[in-house]
């Protein structure tokens, strides 16, 4: 059953909709193998007469769509992400579950990809009848790297736009309503590599060695006192060590540990010292102890912060379309999302699709999620009233 808010969709054009995310749910690909995912929006695009999609990052697809009206000629960007997950899928009461073994779409991907295909139909329809240009970004590996959103912004893919509208289900908020709120709404997320060197001995001398696992366990302890002793209180900031490798035998000084973790935080301006700091200690550590640190980072997504003259028109266009007890309001995630490269070049939001009702009430990234058709179409055609009112300011 299609539930319909403002009818901005044709019912050919809400099957469409419908079948794409049933069909990227049925046959989910991993971050950076979205093949078959890329070739099913390119099609549907076409069926309806959008025959200039183009590629980007090998798997991903944008298309343009140009209002034909004379107007302030604004310019908008909408993405939906397309990516899966390596979960196996554990929902029997699915008539389209997942048929690929150890992978399904357990973050909602396959609701935003459909979204935002719905998005592109509507404007091409409806292109005489606005002003401007709508660009809607199919974007490849949001949740591994390679990420698609650092290639948006190598490609360039935001230049010369006003603004970007991002979007994402989210599992503590009813279905039928949506969030959004100012500022910070998601972390970075850098990772961050540090081999520990000691020098190998007889585990019944260990004076004769340099104990690279005394090392290893001194850092742990003391790298969290960048975050309660160098960060702001109301920044979040954390520090993960994901994985620890290193020894070879209950009776040897292990003359090397390596680590690899991740590091967030809300604030663009500390990331870089944050992830600096972390660096500081693995080499004061190892000092201390007479060893050595090589410590390398990787630079992930920024953190996702929303203009709030966006949120206050995304406010406006709930209570209007859904009505005043719809819009919700909900904590920052301590997650992250690659749409933070969206939102650090042109001013953007990253709106919230509530989908917690009986049966769909895990969270993301489990076995057990999922959202209904049911929220499908009414959060499609918010989104593109959404975008039209930003093509009017």
């Amino acid at each position: 059953m299609n539930v319909r808010t403002n009818k901005l969709l044709s019912e050919t054009e809400c099957d469409a909709v419908l079948e794409l995310r049933h069909a990227m749910h049925r046959e989910p690909e991993l971050s950076n193998n979205e093949w078959k995912t890329q070739k099913k929006i390119i099609e549907a695009l076409q069926a309806f007469g959008l025959a200039d999609a183009k590629a980007f990052h090998e798997t991903g697809v944008y298309i343009d769509i140009e209002g034909a009206a004379s107007g302030p000629g604004r310019s908008v960007v909408l993405r939906g992400d397309i990516d899966a997950l390596p979960i196996h899928e554990e929902r029997d009461d699915l008539p389209y579950k997942s048929q690929v073994p150890g992978v399904m779409h357990a973050c909602g991907h396959d609701v935003h990809g459909s979204i935002a295909l719905g998005a592109a139909l509507a404007f091409h329809r409806m292109r005489q009848n606005f002003s401007g240009k709508v660009r809607i970004i199919f974007q490849p590996a949001e949740e591994a790297e390679p990420l698609g959103g650092r290639s948006v912004a190598e490609a360039k893919l935001l230049d010369g736009f006003d603004v970007a509208v991002g979007l994402h289900v989210h599992t503590d908020i009813p279905a039928g309503s949506y969030g959004a709120r100012a500022g910070a709404v998601t972390k970075s997320s850098d990772q961050f590599e540090v081999e520990f060197i000691g020098t190998m001995s007889h585990g019944a001398k260990p004076n004769a060695g340099i104990d690279a696992i005394s090392i290893a366990a001194a850092f742990i302890n003391e790298v969290q006192k960048v975050v309660s002793r160098e960060m702001a209180v109301d920044d979040g900031a954390i520090v993960t060590i994901g994985t620890i490798h290193g020894g070879e035998a209950t009776n040897i000084i292990c003359p090397s540990v390596t680590l690899t973790g991740t590091i967030r935080t809300s604030s663009s301006e500390r990331r870089t010292l944050l992830v600096r700091r972390v660096g500081d200690i693995a080499e004061g550590v190892a000092s201390m102890h007479r060893g050595r640190a090589e410590f390398s980072s990787l630079a992930g997504e920024p953190p996702v912060i929303n203009d709030s003259d966006m949120v206050d028109c995304f406010r406006e266009v709930v209570i209007k379309s859904a009505g005043e007890n719809k819009f919700v309001q909900r904590p920052a995630s301590s997650g992250s999302d690659d749409f933070g490269y969206y939102s650090d070049l042109v001013p953007s939001i990253y709106f919230w699709i509530g989908i917690q009702e009986p049966g769909n009430d895990s969270g993301v990234h489990t076995p057990t999620f999922g959202a209904s058709d049911n929220i499908l179409i009414p959060a499609t055609e918010l989104a593109i009233q959404y975008c039209l009112e930003l093509l009017r300011a």
